[in-house]
């Protein structure tokens, strides 16, 4: 908090016309200790005595009247009484000067151990460590205003320094604080706190003054005099030139303030207007949480938000008026964000974790709000500011930024099968419209009072069976109203410090929530067939319990769970008294009530089994998924952090009874249960709940379990359905139903989830022949992601080959099975990872045996395309690797061998461009499978086939010793083959090489055939001069074949097919010449004049060259004159 050194303004002017100046002259100014005669409680004497009539008459008083009162109402105050009342008024506990001077909570702080670094420098804990040290002196308290000195130790940066600390107070509670510290921060410094708690712990040291207008009341003029003169010599340098002005302004007959009657006094206390609260640095409060939005996350400044928020829970708690304050105050600064303008003006939304602060605000709007004991015009005044709020344009909405919203908070929704609302037509909600609703609920309703109030409410002669009847069969009370809203109410008596009340009536929710379930089971029972025959079905509830902005499980699973564990804090605990009564004490409340309401649950039941209980019937309720990507996630969220806090629990023989009770409604609930036999298209799932629910029943009830996880398994969303909305005929599909709104934003979350669910019912059934064929059949039905599919087959490959144990072949074939569906789904479409589940199909299915190879082997057509059948999966079968893994005789390779090789010509037929070269490769050991292979290549060369496929199969023929199929096939390739002059690098030009070298090789015959398909297919001169080069350097046909000698003599250039060659060498030569010089530029001449004398090489190869070459550049020169200085160049190099 901002503490300043000057001292604030008295709240109050003091004149006491009562007091005749005679009776005050000679008495002594002196003050006496705190603890004085008559102290009580405050006392330091060693002996027991009863507290006296003064001391509990003027707590009393001290407690709840403001002085001014007390002054106005008895002409004349005894001094003794008045020593007494401003004894008491200081406040006597330390937990609200705790709460004020750390984000920590509880009293508990002055005590626990182990502290670690960060909360010794909490303003509370340095505070303490001040006091006990010694530091805190020269205390004096003067009517209603404490002062002291506060010496912060030296350290090796700073020097000791000595704050001066003013606190005034007033009924218990500090209402302004100043230290000469210079911190600012929201919370009070450490030198507040040490005088506060030194002041709390040691009374008996503090001397207490009346106020110093009662002790001026008590002197003569000389005496006045004197004091005024002592006080300004001794402080003349500050209040010299105020003291001059008063002076002046008293003496003048017309001045202000000589038309007020009495003076300000800082230490008289309050006046009867002042509000009584503690003292809240508002400005204080705006500056940081602006701090923190400005941040926009980063810095923690997102947790200390939160713990911003919890602060003003705590004050809630502790009844605490700055807790609206506070909460105004951040509020403002959240509406003043300049990021939501920005936000709105763009369409972006706001982050994940700045929505869930703004989800905070509301709710506790909705807490204070729904204070019990708000009153009328504190009501009024809060909805104005909601509404005004509630009105600005970038008012975050409810449900992030979708229109279509839920019903209004009052209006509880029926309970019937016909509850379904339109959902069109709605107002926008924000995050305020609930609290907004709630301000029209009141605490007046008669049975409601009694249910949150007497712990003996029953009415064991009431027969009333309908369904908004007050109490149940057993007597017990019900609490009918929109669930949501209920349980609102029960997070306000919370939040507002009535712990046994919030109790009370949520234990009257959550038994008229088990009576509703019972009917609603009923009620399906009766209608049963007719529902199922029709297969039609719609969603009994528009509000999901579980996601609810009001989160209404929570707040039940919270008050119970925290009552079983004994975690309320029952301190500030009180009869809830409409009737503003006195409130009874916490330990009347801790010994009375919570033992006594246990009247209301079942014999042998316990707090935390009805909250267990609790969440199962949440989470398990048949919900529509809401719009838009923040609700939708907050549902998720939600139902996760609630099974997250029930895997705390650990479970005995009770609670496993009522897993079994829910698990059996959840089954026969039909509508109304998430895992009914029919729900709505669009209900969210429950897969995330079922695989809870299925690891805690397993070792109890295996068959229940199953049944729960195998009916969550569905997601029909998924599944394309007849426009009535029959669900009997279900036609799956691979992919969400395009143009469906409202969409789906966390269906990937779901599918992964519904994933989980699987998987873990697979490692369960491990061993169980018929539970995995039940499992399969489920997976094969509802999952319809090929990437779900894939990871559920790896999980069950992996469970079935454990290291630890003999391979289960049942899981071993639900593996290959996943495998082979996931292979059928993925065969038509693009998936990025498909060589990795074909290459994991053939490993599973070389674990399954060599039956399950040769099987995917015979129906490759409907698994695999015949790339990778070839290439992949018979390439990896023929492996060495494999057959060793197998453990294969020679007549399981050769069977294997001919499966690989019948697919290898299947697919070579159906593809050869891809697949000619690995049926090659596969038939290599048998003769006819080659041969047919080869013509197969034959017969597609000619039409499907591209150069480079067969170049590629034509030097793996070579390679294998077939040079003249090698040749043929080159031949082939040429005939596709066109290079273009200026194609120079092309990726061809080294097979045109390797093909011309074959045919060198092979003899001239096959030379002379081979150069007029080169000259057709390549036009580049510098290839054609490689090639010409090569073939003059030997003489052809160096490899004999069939016992063909070499002649031993080198190819003319003068003769066929040599000239052929030459010809077409230096035509392109000269081709290429004049295209370059079409588009030539200065910076390429250089290079041009060396390509000219590559050309003159090949031109001198001629017998008449020299001439051919000179004729060439003459020609050059006289076509291209005009290029002066590229022609200067030539004239320099060829003359």
């Amino acid at each position: 908090m901002a503490e300043r050194v000057q001292q604030p303004p008295a709240k109050r002017l003091c004149c006491r016309p009562g007091y005749s100046t005679t009776c005050r002259q000679g008495q002594r100014s002196g003050g006496t200790v705190c603890g004085g005669s008559g102290s009580g409680q405050g006392g330091s004497s060693k002996t027991q005595s009863p507290e006296s009539l003064l001391d509990i008459a003027a707590r009393k008083v001290a407690e709840k009247w403001p002085f001014q009162r007390v002054e106005e109402r008895f002409e004349r105050i005894p001094e003794p009484v008045q020593r007494r009342i401003v004894y008491w008024s200081f406040p006597r506990s330390e937990r609200e000067i705790c709460m004020y001077s750390s984000f920590n909570t509880g009293g508990e702080e002055s005590t626990s151990s182990g502290e670690n670094a960060d909360e010794t420098r909490l303003p509370f804990r340095r505070g303490i460590a001040l006091l006990e040290s010694g530091c805190v002196d020269n205390v004096l308290q003067v009517g209603f205003h404490l002062s002291g000195t506060v010496t912060e130790p030296a350290t090796p940066s700073e020097p000791e320094m000595v704050c001066s600390v003013a606190i005034s107070f007033d009924r218990c509670k500090i209402t302004s604080v100043t230290c000469g510290c210079g911190n600012k921060d929201i919370f009070y410094c450490a030198h507040v706190v040490a005088l506060s708690l030194y002041r709390v712990r040691r009374p008996e040291q503090v001397k207490l003054h009346l106020p110093i207008s009662e002790t001026l009341f008590q002197m003569n003029r000389d005496q006045l005099q004197k004091f005024v003169q002592y006080l300004i010599t001794v402080h003349h340098t500050e209040v010299l030139p105020t003291a001059q002005k008063l002076a002046d302004e008293i003496l003048s007959q017309n001045s202000e303030i000589n038309q007020v009657h009495g003076a300000p006094d800082p230490t008289a206390g309050a006046s009867v207007d002042d509000e009584n609260c503690w003292h809240l640095d508002e400005e204080q409060v705006q500056e940081q949480v602006k701090l923190f939005l400005s941040q926009g996350g980063y810095h923690g400044s997102g947790k200390q938000l939160n713990l911003l928020f919890s602060k003003v829970r705590e004050m809630l708690k502790m009844r605490d008026s700055n807790g609206a304050r506070m909460l105004t105050l951040i509020t403002e600064q959240f509406m003043a964000d300049p990021r939501l303008a920005l936000w709105r003006q763009q369409g972006t939304t706001m982050t994940d974790k700045y929505r869930q602060l703004w989800d905070e605000l509301g709710a506790l709007w909705m807490c204070i709000v729904l204070n019990p004991h708000c009153k009328p015009e504190q009501k009024a005044a809060w909805l104005r500011q909601l509404k005004k709020w509630n009105s600005v344009d970038v008012c975050p909405l409810e449900d992030g930024n979708h229109g279509n919203e839920l019903p209004n908070l009052t209006n509880a929704l029926p309970q019937g099968a016909h509850g379904n609302q339109d959902l069109g037509a709605r107002p926008h909600r924000t995050v305020f419209t609930r609290a907004i609703e709630a301000c029209d609920l009141h605490w007046q309703d008669s049975h409601l009072q009694h249910i949150i109030n007497d712990d003996l409410y029953t009415n064991y002669c009431y027969h009333d069976n309908t369904e908004n009847s007050l109490f149940d069969s057993r007597g017990w009370p019900l609490w009918h109203e929109h669930v949501p809203t209920a349980c609102a109410r029960v997070d306000a008596l919370r939040s507002h410090g009535y712990p046994r009340e919030a109790l009370r009536l949520a234990i009257a929710i959550v038994n008229t929530l088990r009576r509703q379930q019972q009917k609603q089971l009923e009620l399906f029972r009766n209608h049963k067939k007719d529902l199922l025959h029709k297969g039609v079905t719609s969603v009994t509830n528009l509000e999901g319990w579980v996601g609810h902005p009001l989160d209404p499980i929570g707040t039940l699973f919270s008050t119970l769970m925290e009552t079983g564990r004994g975690d309320e804090d029952g301190s500030q605990a009180g009869f809830l008294d409409f009737s503003a009564s006195t409130l009874s004490s916490s330990k009347h409340s801790e010994l009375h009530l919570f033992p006594s309401t246990r009247r209301f649950l079942e014999e042998g039941e316990s707090y935390l089994a009805l909250a267990v209980e609790t969440a199962l019937m949440g989470l398990g309720q048949q919900r529509i998924m809401p719009d838009g990507l923040y609700a939708q996630e907050k549902v998720c969220r939600n139902e996760e952090h609630l099974i997250a806090k029930l895997q705390e629990v650990d479970l005995d023989d009770t609670l496993v009874k009522i897993f079994r009770k829910q698990a059996v409604f959840l089954l026969e609930g039909g509508p109304y249960s998430g895992l009914g036999e029919l729900i709505y298209r669009e209900s969210v799932p429950m897969h995330t709940f079922a695989k809870y629910v299925f690891t805690c029943l397993l070792p109890h009830d295996a068959e229940l379990a199953y049944k729960i996880a195998l009916r969550a398994m569905r997601l029909p969303v998924l599944e394309s359905t007849a426009p009535s909305g029959d669900m009997s005929r279900p036609h799956h599909i691979v992919s969400v139903v395009p143009n469906r709104y409202p969409r789906w934003f966390t269906l990937s979350h779901i599918e992964s989830q519904q994933c989980e669910l699987a998987s873990t019912m697979l490692t369960a059934a491990k061993g169980d022949a018929r539970r995995l064929e039940t499992v399969l059949e489920s997976i094969q039905k509802n999952i319809h992601s090929s990437s779900h599919i894939f990871k559920l087959a790896q999980d069950a490959f992996k469970i079935a080959t454990l290291m630890d144990s003999l391979p289960d072949i049942t899981l071993l074939k639900v593996s290959l099975e996943l495998g082979l569906q996931v292979m059928r789904m993925t065969l038509s479409t693009l998936n990025w990872r498909r060589r990795e589940m074909v290459r994991w199909l053939v490993t599973c299915a070389t674990e399954v045996g060599v039956y399950a190879l040769d099987s995917i082997m015979q129906s490759w057509f409907t698994l695999f395309t015949p790339t990778e059948a070839t290439s992949i999966v018979a390439t990896t079968v023929m492996s060495n690797s494999t057959i060793v893994r197998l453990h294969l005789d020679c007549h399981q390779q050769e069977n294997l061998a001919s499966s690989a090789r019948t697919l290898a010509l299947q697919c070579a037929m159906k593809d050869p461009q891809n697949c000619a070269l690995s049926a090659l490769t596969l038939c290599e050991k048998d003769h006819i499978a080659f041969e047919t292979a080869y013509q197969i290549v034959l017969d597609a060369a000619t039409t499907g086939m591209s150069y480079t496929q067969l170049f590629t199969i034509a030097r793996y023929m070579e390679h294998r010793g077939y040079p003249m199929r090698a040749y043929k096939l080159a031949t082939l390739a040429m005939a596709h083959l066109n290079l273009s002059y200026n194609q120079d690098t092309h990726p061809a030009i080294n097979d045109v090489l390797w093909a011309c070298a074959l045919s060198h090789s092979l003899g001239k015959n096959e030379l002379a055939a081979i150069i007029p398909l080169v000259v057709k297919s390549v036009k580049c001169a510098t290839v054609l001069s490689d090639i010409l080069r090569r073939c003059t350097l030997t003489t052809p046909g160096m490899v004999a074949l069939h016992s063909r000698r070499n002649s031993g003599k080198l190819m003319s250039l003068d003769k066929a097919p040599l000239r052929q060659l030459l010809d077409a060498t230096i035509g392109a030569y000269i081709n290429t010449t004049h295209s370059r010089l079409t588009h030539i530029s200065p910076r390429h001449y250089s290079e041009f004049i060396e390509f000219l004398s590559k050309a003159r090489e090949t031109f001198l190869m001629a017998h008449d060259g020299h001439i051919q070459f000179t004729q060439f550049i003459d020609n050059l020169k006289q076509i291209y004159k005009g290029k002066k200085k590229l022609m200067m160049l030539v004239r320099e190099r060829f003359g």
